[in-house]
């Protein structure tokens, strides 16, 4: 199974940025540190481990450090100085809308995705790729093959048919990565994000070998808020119990020490989806006759849906995420609270703008990061205890086929749903819901889980913990943990 897996390089040098951001706003003088950011990491006379020259590096470090404080790069002017644009960030209100930003200085601009023909062309007499290839887009010439570019419809049958392996596909990462063709050059040749298709899965984060493509964080506004004295609970999401190496009362304690007022389980939303969408699918499928029903719990799902896939909103759970239902409780509770969710990937920073309940939006990365920055050892804290229970179900949804065994698992006998699960989204299984909406129906099974990330949350593309490690610990936290029935009794 191939994991949304983040570049490690790349994550190092974002981490670094992150780091030294949040000890520059925790120091006495944020912007004249945060304006010395790339020259501290790559002083005149170092290293340059990447690029030509040490300004070049530099510049993309510039670049880094403006997605770091929350701005689109594309908006930035080159002479703007960092420590503008620091203050800027700490003055903000409002965070920006689209959740992703493009380095052109670190994009390399990848020659554009086709068939090549290698030299490894022998031109030989069986000709299989000719044969294959439907649209007459290639022809032996002085003894090898050629590709005509305007015929050629990138299928790759040539490709799979060549005997020695002559005929390559050209990709550009990010483009092939992407499900929806929501990034691609412009006419001019430059590599744009189109948020009008975006579903912000994150695929093209991770993809890119340059780490041209960056998440704009939200870190100086959470430290804000902490330093204002504000109530800033956090809300951590089930995967979250598997990136470091601690208990999840050890990672309580950390968090506080972050200055955090308070910490919940967003399991605790996942209990209430659970019963909600047990109690929707009983009425809608079996009650209700309709030929099937998918979850709605993965935020980047739910932007296909509305993006590009309308017509399977019909079919679509009407059931609100766990990160909803969990700021919801919060919110009642403590109507002066400021919602930060701890997220595993991108896209739920796009839900958060449309939850007037979630504030803020951290990730794994960035959490890890100022941990760095604190050089806080989680494993060294003392435990505290979670004030709500929650279940060994709404733990599990942190892992692919984890919402439909928690549906069922408030269903009867002869109730249970046949399970389609959809690991990870890509354009095969873009085109099998499109299918299934067009013909009302889905052969595999009446419940269809779909998780953008292969492996479900714990893939997340913004996870710290290799995924067998992380599946492994989340096991040992599910394992200890109350049954749903058990817990919605006693609530």
């Amino acid at each position: 199974m191939s994991m949304n897996t983040p570049n490690k390089q790349t994550s190092r040098l974002k981490r670094e940025i992150l780091a030294r951001i949040i000890r520059a706003y925790l120091g006495d003088n944020f912007e004249e540190e945060v304006r010395l950011i790339p020259y501290k990491m790559r002083p005149q006379g170092s290293d340059v481990p990447f690029r030509c020259c040490v300004h070049k590096e530099r510049a993309i470090l510039r670049d880094r450090v403006i997605a770091s404080l929350g701005f689109d790069i594309e908006e930035a002017l080159d002479s703007d100085l960092l420590s503008n644009i620091a203050k800027a960030a700490n003055e903000r209100t409002k965070v920006e809308e689209y959740p992703l930003t493009l380095l052109q200085t670190a994009c390399n601009e990848c020659v554009p995705a086709r068939i090549h023909v290698t030299d490894l062309c022998q031109g030989c007499v069986a000709r299989p790729c000719e044969s294959a290839c439907r649209f007459g887009a290639i022809k032996v010439e002085n003894g090898k093959s050629r590709i005509d570019q305007t015929k050629c419809k990138s299928c790759g049958l040539c490709a799979q048919v060549c005997p020695f392996q002559a005929i390559t596909k050209i990709i550009v990462p990010c483009e092939n990565a992407c499900p929806v063709g929501a990034i691609a050059k412009d006419e001019d040749g430059i590599t744009r994000i189109n948020h009008e298709k975006c579903i912000s899965c994150g695929k093209c984060v991770n993809a890119c070998p340059f780490g041209a493509v960056h998440k704009k964080s939200h870190i100086i506004d959470i430290l804000k808020s902490i330093k204002e004295k504000k109530n800033v609970v956090a809300m951590v999401a089930p995967s979250m119990m598997a990136q470091l190496p601690c208990t999840p009362e050890q990672l309580r304690s950390a968090i506080l020490k972050l200055g955090f007022s308070d910490v919940v389980e967003v399991a605790v939303g996942a209990d209430v989806t659970t019963e909600k969408e047990s109690k929707e699918f009983r009425e809608r499928v079996i009650e209700g006759g309709a030929p099937f029903m998918t979850t709605s719990c993965c935020a980047a799902y739910n932007e296909l849906v509305e993006k590009h896939i309308p017509e399977i909103d019909e079919f679509r759970s009407t059931t609100k995420t766990p990160a909803y239902y969990t700021a919801e409780i919060v919110k009642k509770a403590q109507p002066d609270a400021v919602t930060v969710f701890f997220s595993p990937c991108v896209a739920k920073r796009r839900e958060a703008m449309k939850n007037p309940n979630i504030d803020y939006v951290l990730n794994y990365e960035e959490l890890g990061a100022w941990f760095v920055a604190l050089s806080l050892q989680v494993a060294e804290c003392d435990g505290s205890e979670y004030t709500k229970e929650s279940s060994a179900q709404a733990r599990n949804f942190g892992i692919t086929g984890g919402v439909a065994a928690a549906v069922n698992s408030l269903l009867d006998e002869n109730e249970k749903a046949k399970a389609h699960i959809i690991n990870g989204l890509d354009k095969a299984a873009i085109r099998d819901l499109k299918k299934f909406a067009k013909n009302k129906n889905c052969e595999f099974g009446d419940l269809i889980e779909v998780m953008a990330c292969p492996g479900g949350c714990l893939g997340g593309s913004s996870t710290i913990n290799g995924f067998r490690q992380a599946s492994k610990q989340l096991a040992e936290y599910v394992a200890k943990s109350p049954e749903i029935k058990d817990v919605l009794k006693n609530n």
